[in-house]
């Protein structure tokens, strides 16, 4: 029986591995193949405007290989809008990093944002690209998200990962109720940033709803010492026998 929550791996970090070299080692088609056949349910993709990790070129040479859900992420510049049309993936999920970022560390205003993100959205969406907006956990801005139209949200669970091991009851407890309004609203729910090991079967066991969850260093780091095929399986237990 397939996972409630599918897992998409993000596959940045071996991109940055073979950018620091330059060459193609790692080759980032094979691992992000590799991960497909080892049980991956998701591809997920990150490319900036410096092209530090994955380039766009990267972007177009995996669309036509891969067979499950691909899923391109980044801010809506228009170089980022034409790469998303021109190769249509499963998904877009639109997040708020200006270039020069280092991590993606905060969700969208979608009341600030709201005419801005309903232009992209409804783009997207034309073209048959299921749209998801990077957001945090204050419910009035889950609201707004229906209000534009997108499909999903992907929660932005830094804070619960960081606090997971205070207290985990507490770290959580924001998003279960942003789960919540999620699902009162229709949208369809993903959530990801620094979920791991440790902490990723909790999150799903808690959540309502959750359709993806995307993770990108943690299960490549992991990767170097279990192994690239152990390690999804490890992460794909976290996520199996949850009612």
């Amino acid at each position: 029986m397939e996972n409630k929550t599918k897992l998409s791996v993000n596959i940045n970090k071996v991109a940055t591995i073979r950018n620091a070299r330059g060459g193609n080692i790692p080759n980032v088609l094979k691992v992000a193949l590799d991960c497909e056949r080892f049980g991956a349910q998701g591809i997920t993709v990150h490319p900036r405007p410096d092209e530090r990790h994955i380039r766009y070129q990267d972007v177009f040479v995996l669309k036509p290989q891969l067979t499950t859900e691909f899923n391109i992420e980044g801010y809506p510049n228009e170089e980022f809008i034409r790469l998303v049309l021109d190769v249509k993936p499963a998904q877009v999920t639109l997040v708020p990093d200006p270039p020069g970022v280092l991590t993606s560390n905060a969700g969208w205003d979608t009341i600030k944002n709201e005419s801005f993100l309903s232009e992209i959205v409804g783009e997207f969406q034309r073209n048959n690209i299921r749209t998801s907006i990077f957001i945090e956990t204050n419910p009035a801005l889950i609201e707004n998200a229906a209000k534009i139209g997108t499909n999903r949200v992907e929660l932005y669970t830094e804070s619960y990962a960081t606090n997971y091991s205070a207290g985990k009851e507490l770290a959580i407890k924001d998003f279960v109720l942003a789960a919540r309004v999620a699902e009162q609203v229709g949208l369809g729910l993903n959530a990801g940033h620094d979920l791991s090991l440790e902490n990723l079967r909790y999150f799903a066991e808690n959540i309502p709803g959750l359709l993806e969850v995307s993770i990108g260093h943690a299960l490549i780091s992991d990767a170097l010492y279990f192994g690239l095929e152990n390690t999804i399986q490890m992460y794909l237990n976290q996520l199996r026998n949850i009612q």
